[in-house]
């Protein structure tokens, strides 16, 4: 498992042929059908490591296995970083059956770093759950809905990030509210007050633009250093999966659309898209291709070629 998420991490040229090899092979097994990709994101220091721990140890207390992928955010000088959501987060080294890697931006625009998307599908060949935590910060909310299934947002009491979701348009993104730190009673349950009211009114304005529309998002209450509400999340995120799952293979195609779409806008920027016709004929030709057996890198490389190959005829 090491070896093969070093490998979606490589960004030399030369590895990118493997790694669509890699993920064209892994994308019929069982458990990446079968299996639930969780998105865990939120504003930083609202708990997201601890809060990954608890789940990550009641989710293997259920009998099932686990793959966490945890982003933690880089320097934009260096590229290199702390990886301080692993040392944050507490599991048992000896247990097989969770499997944790951290990975840095790199000074990725988004939050999420560039190996998320193909570490992601290595995980969920492997594992029967596979957790994203985001660093939270900027665009992450809004990008894991491309990677996930679910998508659990945290917030903390007390912090006023509510109100910048419901300006941002970020709370028409989460299929499940988690308040942390409950602990701190009187503010907590302001918090999911809050929620509640925010909720409220990107319903009333007509803002909520779910796929899933029939879905009540519930709003909880958890402390992870204290264990409570952890096993209420686990069940309303096992009830969103069992809710998808008639419409759970046409989502997890709209994300790999947009994941190629991204890819091929990083390497090539505008001028790509418009020698190759514009975003439209290139994503109408993502949505027909990636049915037919092709992956989002391969058809990104693909692509890439046809843009190089134009470039020359008209130099």
């Amino acid at each position: 498992m090491s070896r093969a998420l070093n490998l979606v991490e490589d960004k030399r040229a030369d590895a990118q042929d493997r790694v669509a090899a890699l993920l064209a092979s892994l994308k019929s097994a069982p458990k990446a059908i079968g299996g639930h990709r969780v998105g865990l994101t939120g504003p930083p220091g609202v708990g997201k490591s601890t809060l990954t721990s608890a789940v990550a140890r009641a989710v293997r207390a259920r009998g099932r296995t686990m793959g966490v992928v945890a982003v933690d955010p880089s320097s934009i000088v260096s590229g290199g970083s702390l990886l301080g959501d692993r040392a944050r987060m507490s599991f048992d080294p000896s247990d097989a059956g969770l499997f944790v890697r951290s990975l840095a931006t790199a000074g990725e625009v988004g939050g999420l770093a560039y190996a998320a998307n193909s570490a992601v599908r290595v995980l969920a060949a492997a594992y029967d759950v596979v957790l994203i935590e985001t660093t939270g910060v900027g665009q992450s909310e809004i990008d894991i809905v491309h990677v996930a299934d679910t998508v659990v947002l945290v917030i903390q009491p007390g912090s006023g990030d509510v109100l910048q979701f419901l300006k941002a348009g970020i709370m028409e993104i989460p299929d499940v509210l988690v308040v942390n730190k409950a602990d701190q009673e009187e503010l907590a349950r302001r918090a999911v007050a809050d929620l509640r009211g925010a909720l409220h009114t990107a319903q009333a304005v007509g803002v909520s633009g779910r796929e899933d529309g029939d879905w009540e998002t519930p709003i909880l209450a958890t402390s992870a250093t204290e264990g409570t509400g952890i096993e209420e999340l686990i069940d309303a995120v096992d009830a969103h999966r069992k809710h998808l799952e008639p419409t759970l293979k046409a989502r997890r195609h709209r994300g790999e659309v947009q994941w190629m779409l991204d890819l091929f806008m990083r390497k090539h920027g505008e001028h790509g898209v418009s020698t190759l016709h514009g975003l439209t004929e290139i994503k109408a030709r993502a949505e027909r291709e990636l049915d037919d057996g092709e992956t989002p890198l391969s058809l990104c490389e693909r692509l890439s070629r046809e843009y190089v190959a134009k470039l020359c005829q008209t130099s």
